[in-house]
């Protein structure tokens, strides 16, 4: 035979493979369900664990994302954004002082008691802005504007936490700290990891409530001059100030998430979940292919006694692998989007993040799953004996 037509029923050959591992595949359509119910099982539930982790990540981070600081100037041994103490009182004219600061502005963050107007307490998260000097503002604000919260003893509530603050919209009255308020304010969707509300009023009414001196505040956020070096601010500030820490925003934001996730077991519970989903559908899909090339030996074996390579019959396992691996991802993420819509219309308290870059990664992952689970298979292959063809 010349080169040509060898190289020409190699390519032949080649061009076989995927026909080969889909009659494969479907050849035994029990089999083959019971893949892609596996693969359908690990994509949805490490789909929603991971929603849920981002979810959780989000509502961490939701006042920090807010807040446009180049630096935090927090009480020092602060474990995350919700472990608020006060500082000194003279951080912010410090930082004012200090080169290559722009500007600065205080935050209160407090632990509060709400008195419900029907009896009864409820304990939230006071934030107290600073917005009249240029600060942060309230966001997501879906009734009254932020000249309401201007009026005395005004405050700002989610509408997710109406029935927790036993109250029924815009206008109603309770007490914080033993001190009359009103509702002047509603957002939408701004929601702690907590579960305790976060209610925001103008730093003034903010530090009346929490006994706080004219001066004093939680956090310091401050932002820096147009090419001004942060470490170097940043040094500039821990030598002039004791007593506290000097974090980036991204320093700050993820000793939040670490402490929620981590120290408090939340996160490990949600990785714990994605990783015995991964392994359910590598146990699943690994069987099913097992004991497909199991009852294909024969098969395999005359390939390999007419001339094909091992690679050859690697590749039709793998061709398999990743049909299996595309279809039963189609389907996990169809189902798991149907899951995230409707546990957000059930459970709208319940944050689970889905984005475009999640859905690759889960794609990366179901492909790596199943070339993985595919290994068993192949190693079955490779000790076929092609002579064992003229012995059946």
């Amino acid at each position: 035979m010349s080169k040509r037509n060898a190289a020409a029923g190699k390519g032949k050959v080649i061009k076989m493979a995927p026909k080969i591992a889909y009659r494969n595949l479907f050849h035994d359509r029990m089999s083959l369900i019971v893949t892609l119910v596996g693969i359908v099982f690990s994509v949805v539930l490490v789909a929603i664990e991971v929603g849920l982790y981002k979810g959780s990540e989000n509502k961490i981070a939701t006042v920090l994302d807010k807040a446009p600081a180049d630096l935090w100037i927090v009480p020092y041994g602060t474990k995350s954004f919700d472990d608020p103490s006060l500082l000194i009182g003279h951080e912010k004219y410090a930082a004012l002082s200090t080169p290559g600061v722009q500007y600065a502005e205080d935050m209160i963050v407090s632990f509060s008691s709400w008195r419900k107007p029907a009896g009864g307490k409820k304990s939230f998260i006071l934030i107290g802005l600073d917005w009249q000097n240029g600060g942060t503002r309230p966001w997501s604000l879906e009734e009254g504007s932020v000249e309401d919260l201007q009026l005395p003893n005004a405050v700002a509530v989610d509408r997710s936490y109406f029935e927790d603050l036993g109250i029924e919209g815009r206008g109603d009255y309770a007490e914080i700290n033993n001190q009359r308020i009103q509702v002047t304010g509603v957002t939408k969707g701004i929601r702690s990891f907590t579960t305790l509300p976060y209610i925001f009023t103008p730093i003034t009414t903010a530090r009346k409530f929490v006994g706080a001196s004219a001066v004093q505040a939680t956090y310091v956020l401050v932002r820096l001059e147009k090419g001004a070096d942060v470490n170097a601010v940043r040094q500039a500030l821990e030598t002039r100030l004791t007593g506290v820490e000097v974090l980036t925003h991204d320093e700050f934001t993820r000793r939040s998430i670490n402490y929620w996730m981590f120290s408090t077991g939340a996160g490990l519970a949600l990785i714990t979940g994605m990783v015995l989903g991964a392994i359910v559908g590598v146990v699943i899909v690994a069987q099913t292919l097992y004991a497909s090339t199991k009852d294909h030996l024969n098969e395999f074996a005359t390939l390999r006694a007419l001339g094909a390579s091992a690679s050859y019959i690697h590749a039709v396992i793998l061709i398999q692998a990743l049909l299996s691996a595309v279809l039963g991802y189609a389907a996990g993420m169809l189902l798991a989007m149907l899951a995230i819509y409707r546990l957000s219309i059930r459970v709208p308290t319940l944050t689970i993040v889905m984005t475009p870059t999640i859905a690759a990664y889960l794609f990366a992952l179901t492909v790596g799953m199943c070339v993985f689970a595919a290994i068993t298979a192949i190693r079955k292959v490779t000790r076929i004996d092609p002579a064992g063809v003229f012995n059946r």
